[in-house]
């Protein structure tokens, strides 16, 4: 372990994707820290001592010594190159900037699928609503791209793990543990994903009811 301090703001209900993802990191890296919580709904994120922390004020937000970082990607990049340990990124330069494009991606497009098969899905209870056309376009795009990135037999998008490999199976377990209809090697792949330990543990995490 690293004699390093090291704090990660999480929300409360532990449902953050990307809260998962730099939890996710840590944990890889066999790293000791300090998971703190803010309830987004009482806009903790908005005083002024959180704030002072996160430039976006959102979270994650990772405090490393006096140093603080927010935006999910950007703090499983720093923790990669900052600490030994498990690679979090493939160390083929192409490779690395395909998982980076995955991450990028995941975040920034799917909108339907996001707003129709929240995290709460997975972590709280299901739900019985239909996927909308729109959703269901969504989810034929992740499908696509996600066969067309997985290698036949492989149980990894890059050869090895990597922190990419957790952030889609977070999308596909969206529609996965609800029950929609996932292509059955994507479904393979996604429980494989949510096996791995440091995965487990953010599952695990006590979650406050809702």
């Amino acid at each position: 372990m690293q004699n390093t301090k090291i704090q990660l703001y999480a929300d409360t209900q532990f449902s953050s994707p990307y809260a998962m993802s730099a939890f996710v990191a840590l944990q890889e890296k066999g790293l000791e820290f300090e998971l703190l919580t803010l309830d987004l709904a009482k806009k903790e994120n908005k005083e002024a001592d959180f704030a002072a922390k996160s430039l976006t004020q959102r979270v994650p937000t990772l405090v490393h010594e006096d140093f603080s970082l927010s935006e999910s990607s950007a703090i499983t990049e720093y923790i990669d190159e900052a600490f030994p340990g498990v690679a979090l990124y493939p160390r083929d330069l192409r490779l690395r900037a395909r998982a980076r494009q995955v991450q990028a991606w995941l975040r920034s497009d799917l909108m339907p699928i996001r707003e129709e098969r929240s995290t709460m899905v997975i972590f709280y209870r299901p739900t019985t609503e239909p996927l909308s056309d729109a959703a269901q376009a969504a989810a034929q795009k992740l499908f696509s791209m996600a066969e067309a990135l997985l290698p036949s037999g492989n149980e990894n998008l890059f050869g090895e793990w990597s922190i990419a490999d957790v952030d889609l199976a977070v999308m596909l377990n969206r529609l996965v543990l609800n029950r929609d209809a996932v292509p059955q090697r994507l479904v393979d792949y996604a429980t494989h994903q949510w096996q791995r330990a440091s995965v487990q543990r953010w599952v695990g995490l006590k979650r406050p009811a809702v």
